[in-house]
């Protein structure tokens, strides 16, 4: 049967060949097959494109996830694992907070550390179905341990109202602290809310009593919180 069909094709294919080019010209006929496969085509290839394209994007922003898990927290894969669910932001909450695109049934959790490819953005403090909410590290009512890379010195890293910036308030007043300085996370129990090393930002200035105490000091955060898209959850 198909080999008739192919058959019957190839002498029909044939025949509107000869009545073209011998007898009455068929441009219209072959203007409108050509459109119509032309159209079907560009269809067909905008949705295989979409569709590999769409599959290469989601590839790549697990692989993405992976590393900037790997990398972001790499002083706590001693002895613990740790997994990245990408996610993006998709809208902003009350206060000092975001929405993610994924939620429990992607594998995320309440009290878990967020990430970008800069830096620490915060922790998970609610998990849908299918989305979650952010809570950042620039609100105010947000106290983060922290560490200063290098020196080691210890303090806890809050937001600063309306700055967009962090101020770090020191265990010590003499702790050796200086602008350039980078501060990381100091790590909770379990790794969680907060995983341990994880890039918090830059100290811009240092705050002394006028016997040169330090007080406190201004930390820039290393995500731009105020323009966030992926983002990646570590579990």
């Amino acid at each position: 049967m198909r080999a008739w069909a192919s058959f019957l094709l190839v002498v029909l294919a044939a025949a509107l060949v000869g009545v073209d080019r011998y007898l009455v010209p068929l441009t219209p006929l072959r203007a409108a097959g050509s459109v119509v496969y032309g159209t079907a085509e560009r269809a067909l290839g905008s949705v295989a494109l979409l569709w590999t394209g769409t599959g290469r994007v989601d590839a790549l922003e697990r692989e993405n996830a992976r590393l900037r898990t790997a990398v972001l927290t790499a002083p706590a894969s001693a002895g613990t694992s740790a997994r990245g669910v990408p996610a993006h932001v998709v809208g902003f909450g009350q206060g000092q907070s975001v929405t993610i695109d994924a939620g429990a049934a992607g594998g995320v959790a309440r009290d878990v550390t967020v990430v970008n490819a800069d830096g620490l953005v915060g922790k998970v403090t609610w998990a849908g179905p299918s989305s979650a909410t952010v809570g950042l590290i620039t609100d105010p009512d947000s106290s983060v341990g922290a560490r200063v890379a290098g020196s080691g010195e210890l303090g806890l890293v809050s937001g600063v109202p309306g700055q967009g910036l962090l101020r770090l308030r020191l265990f010590s007043p003499d702790a050796p602290v200086k602008a350039g300085d980078r501060v990381v996370t100091l790590g909770s129990e379990g790794g969680r809310p907060y995983r341990p090393g994880v890039l918090i930002g830059s100290v811009v200035r240092v705050s002394a009593d006028p016997a040169g105490a330090v007080l406190e000091a201004v930390v820039r955060p290393a995500a731009r919180v105020s323009a966030l898209d992926l983002v990646t959850v570590v579990g």
